[in-house]
């Protein structure tokens, strides 16, 4: 009975984790925020496989694939998404883009898990992106940032493939193993970007400390690893499908913690890009 409703469980954690996003970037640049979150994220899973006696040692070849997956996840994926917000991007339209994952896994299962792709989901892709383009079309340049919009799609380009690529590789490592190997993954590619590009800073406010802890232990240790059990125990197409709750989910939490207000055309986008994700996703009855 859990297990049912493991992705209405996802969809809230997952959802929450764009508001909490905010107020992190307030008080801190978003690479090093990402790097502080997944070096507790890893210390955490690690000590779980500890203490529940976990083989945390593995072949090279497992190790670099969960290190990759992670730098697809935690790295390009997240630093994507907490840039763009870092910029003035809107939560819930940075919400939206990365949400379109479903469609673009559709079409890239064909190649890559020879997946079907039926004239409904097609349709499902068209509608998909006109209701982005609605909600973007008239913005980019103006309200919406360019270089934000540019890290969102290369954040939704991420997940995308970093779920095929979990999917692929469906290694035997434990949950617990694998997600901690990701973590160390996303931290290195963080702290990379650091030493590079960034001049580090942290203001260890309450606020900061809140939704630091909300996204480690709710989103990194509960919502990632549903995440993770769904790819692994399911079809890449039926586990992204549950991704076109979490705009409108997104949006309402952001109407109601942060004040953000959507216009009429912004609204209409999200419901026919909402409605095109579900139906390039949605399983035919049988």
């Amino acid at each position: 009975m859990m297990i049912k409703i493991f992705p209405f469980i996802f969809i809230v954690l997952w959802s929450s984790a764009f508001v909490t996003t905010k107020p992190i970037i307030d008080n801190s640049d978003p690479f090093t925020a990402l790097a502080v979150r997944f070096f507790f994220v890893a210390l955490g899973f690690l000590i779980f496989a500890f203490l529940t006696k976990q083989k945390i040692l593995t072949s090279s070849k497992n190790l670099l694939q969960s290190i990759f997956s992670g730098v697809l996840f935690h790295g390009f994926y997240l630093g994507g998404v907490f840039y763009s917000v870092s910029i003035g991007m809107p939560t819930g339209i940075a919400a939206l883009i990365v949400t379109l994952q479903p469609i673009l896994t559709n079409v890239l299962a064909v190649k890559f898990l020879g997946e079907e792709v039926s004239f409904k989901q097609w349709i499902g892709v068209m509608l998909g992106f006109f209701g982005a383009a609605l909600v973007l079309g008239f913005d980019i340049g103006t309200s919406l940032p360019v270089v934000g919009v540019v890290a969102s799609f290369i954040a939704l380009l991420a997940i995308t493939t970093s779920t095929l690529w979990q999917k692929k590789i469906s290694n035997s490592l434990p949950l617990s193993v694998s997600n901690m190997y990701q973590a160390i993954g996303g931290c290195l590619f963080h702290i990379i970007i650091i030493t590079i590009f960034i001049d580090p800073y942290i203001n260890f406010t309450s606020t900061f400390l809140i939704a630091m802890s909300h996204q480690i232990f709710l989103v990194s240790f509960g919502a990632f690893t549903i995440l993770m059990f769904l790819i692994k125990n399911n079809s890449a197409s039926k586990t992204v499908s549950i991704f076109f709750l979490i705009p409108p989910t997104t949006a309402i939490m952001a109407w109601f913690f942060l004040n953000e207000v959507l216009t009429n055309l912004d609204l209409i986008g999200f419901v026919i890009a909402t409605l095109g994700v579900y139906i390039a996703t949605r399983k035919n009855k049988v």
